[in-house]
This record gives C-alpha cells, sequence and structure tokens, in this order.
C-alpha cells in the first residue's frame, strides 16, 4: 500500500516542471545583482595579487563548509596550501606540509566548477564524484560505488537514532536516473532562465534525483557554484562562498529541503519558497563578503598607517595574530597573560610590549576594562 502513496516530489505529474510565483522573487534580484555590482566594483581597487588571496580565502571558506554540511571536519591550514598550490604562483609547493589528497581532490572539484565553463556532462560529474571519494570508497562502513550512479532504489535521507528513524526523503528509483540526469544537464547547459534562480533549482533538482551512493549534497553545491560562476565579470572566481552562509543556517537549509521535496507539506509543488531562502541564502553570502573585504581594506590601512613605526617581531607577531581572525573573534580581548601564551616572554617585556602597542595606537584599552581586567583590541580607526 505504502508504494501507491505520492509523496514525494518526483512522483507528482508535473515533475520536472517545477513551478514558482517569478513575482515574488523581483526584490530579493534586484537586491542581489546591487550587491553584485559593489562586489565587482571594489574587486577593481584591488591588485590582481591582492585579488588571488581574496579568492583563495573565499575558495578555502567553501571549500570547509560545504564539507561541514555534511559532517566532514578539514584543517583551515590543509584546505589554504591546497588552493595555494594551484593559484599562488610564489607558493613553495615543494616544501609544502599541510595539504591532503582529500583537501587537494576538493579543491580540484571547486576549481573546476568555478572555472571550467564547458557544459557539465556525465564525465565531468563521475570525476567530481571520484575526487571525492577515491581515498576512502566507502561511506561510513558502507563502500560505494564511485564514479558512477548507484546501483539500487533504497536511497534515504534518514535522521534519529536507532529504532526512532525517520524518514525525511526518498530518492527517485535507480531505473529513473539516466532519463532524469539526462534532463537535469540539458537544463543547466541550456536553460535561459535568470542565473540566480537556474542556480537555486539546478541545487535541488540534483538533491532530488540523489544519482550517487554518497556526495550528492557536495555536488549539487558544486554545481550552484557552476552555475553562479557563468556570471564572473571581474574576477577568476566569484568573491563570495554560498556554503559558508548555507552551513550558517543548516537546519534551515534540511527543513526547507522537507518542505519542499515531502508532497505531504508542499501539496502545490511549488518552489517558490525554496528559491526564496536559497536568494536569501545567495544575498546574505554576498552581504558577507563584502564585510570581509571591507575588513581586509581597513588591514592594509592599518599597516600603511603602523608600518613605519619601531615594532619588534613579537608585537608583529601578536598584531597579525588579532588582525587574522579579527577583534570579535580573538576572545576576551588581549592581555598580559594572553599576550606572554603567544610569545614567551616574562611578564615585563609582555607589559612593556602592551604600553608600547597603546602609545603608538595599534592597541586601545576595551571599554569597561581596567586594572587588572584591562583588556585590549585592535585599534582600526
Amino acid at each position: 500500500m505504502e508504494n501507491n502513496i505520492i509523496k514525494w516530489i518526483w512522483q507528482h505529474k508535473d515533475y520536472p516542471n517545477f513551478k514558482y510565483d517569478k513575482s515574488k522573487l523581483g526584490n530579493l534580484l534586484t537586491q542581489i545583482e546591487y550587491n553584485r555590482g559593489i562586489l565587482d566594483g571594489i574587486s577593481k581597487l584591488f591588485s590582481s595579487d591582492d585579488i588571488v588571496k581574496i579568492e583563495i580565502e573565499t575558495l578555502t571558506d567553501e571549500a570547509i563548509n560545504t564539507s561541514l554540511i555534511e559532517g566532514e571536519i578539514l584543517k583551515r591550514q590543509s584546505v589554504h596550501s591546497s588552493f595555494k598550490k594551484k593559484l599562488d604562483k610564489d607558493f613553495d609547493a615543494k616544501n609544502d606540509k599541510y595539504s591532503t589528497i582529500v583537501t587537494d581532490n576538493l579543491v580540484e572539484i571547486l576549481i573546476d566548477s568555478n572555472l571550467n565553463k564547458s557544459d557539465l556532462n556525465l564525465d565531468r560529474l563521475h570525476g567530481w564524484h571520484n575526487c571525492l571519494f577515491e581515498h576512502t570508497q566507502y561511506s561510513k562502513l558502507n563502500k560505494i560505488d564511485i564514479a558512477k550512479f548507484r546501483s539500487h532504489s533504497n536511497m534515504e535521507v534518514v535522521s534519529g537514532a536507532i529504532g526512532h528513524e525517520k524518514v525525511h526523503y526518498k530518492a527517485i528509483p535507480m531505473e529513473r536516473i539516466d532519463e532524469d540526469m539526462k534532463n537535469f544537464l540539458k537544463y543547466c547547459n541550456e536553460n535561459s532562465e535568470n542565473i540566480y534562480i537556474k542556480a537555486a533549482l539546478a541545487h535541488i533538482w540534483f538533491v532530488i534525483i540523489h544519482p550517487y551512493d554518497d556526495g550528492n549534497g557536495r555536488i549539487a553545491r558544486a554545481i550552484t557554484d557552476y552555475i553562479l560562476s557563468q556570471n564572473n565579470s571581474n574576477t577568476q572566481f566569484k568573491l563570495y562562498s554560498i556554503s559558508t552562509a548555507i552551513n550558517k543556517d543548516r537546519k534551515g537549509y534540511y527543513d526547507i529541503l522537507d518542505r519542499t521535496t515531502n508532497l505531504f507539506l508542499n501539496k502545490e509543488f511549488d518552489l517558490t519558497y525554496w528559491i526564496i531562502w536559497h536568494l536569501n541564502i545567495l544575498n546574505g553570502a554576498m552581504k558577507q563578503s563584502l564585510k570581509n573585504i571591507e575588513y581586509l581594506i581597513a588591514k592594509t590601512k592599518f599597516w600603511d598607517k603602523h608600518r613605519s613605526k619601531r615594532l619588534n617581531e613579537r608585537q608583529i607577531k601578536v598584531l597579525n595574530k588579532i588582525l587574522d581572525i579579527g577583534n570579535e573573534n580573538f576572545e576576551g580581548g588581549l592581555n598580559t597573560k594572553k599576550y606572554i601564551s603567544l610569545t614567551k616572554v616574562s611578564k615585563a617585556t609582555a607589559v612593556r610590549d602592551i604600553t608600547a602597542l597603546v602609545e603608538f595606537g595599534c592597541i586601545k584599552q576595551i571599554d569597561g576594562t581596567a586594572g587588572r581586567n584591562v583588556r585590549y583590541e585592535i585599534n582600526l580607526k
């Protein structure tokens, strides 16, 4: 009886002719175009070397967060080194100690999805899948098919403890995968819809098909990157990370997927709210990128202002440490104890160094702190 129940979006009679209300998307699309225009304008202010640095940081964020969404934790230094090997002409790859086969392979996917403008095809997608799993050939305890579509129809997205599992989604049967992927690739390569709407629909469509044993989410987001990258103008790579924005709202991501792909919750077969969520995520990613770039400009101005001052190596090290992560992420601010921990000097030397940094205007006392509890932060004004 259960097999006759129409519950999943691919069972709807109109699938895959997705329905949405374009009149509800106009304001968001205008905001996105506005923010992209600002990003394009700001990018012209930087040297090519600085743009490469911004691109590497953005791509590193994308790689780390697309993995985190799936529960895989990658070391930032490893991902960073893998990107620098590919993109930084001055990087000493021979002495690289941090990149791994996992991060190297993920970097290959993201560089290809961002730079390679040729049509998507099965060989390319299988290549991405191979990059994700060639080092393991397993998903948890289960051996999986690599670089080819799944050979079974029992593909479910499940959560919950043993005996209390909840099925969030059941994917299309294996015998429908080839035809669905043919239609999907035709859409990606030939459809002329607004690129931001197209990216949203391609993202969820691939998730609906779920053609692989594992890695479907990461490949769906790489496809999203591929479509959005068709719109780059002044830079090789996008200057924003959509996976970072998604990971910040991971619960919202899975909730909207549930509400869209389950026909009990989406009786109208309407993808409008998925697209709105996706556009909001995209807009948020661009806004965050603008903040990141503004901070980079502030860091540059900081060193332009203080470079001529007689700072010692210890002071420069501490300033760079705080600048790299930002005042708001340097928990509790700088004090003598933290300075000693970072520089391995005596208390007297730490006090002298901090006093000099205050006199130089490099750091300032945090409001509301004084005496034994005094704390400092970088002075970016």
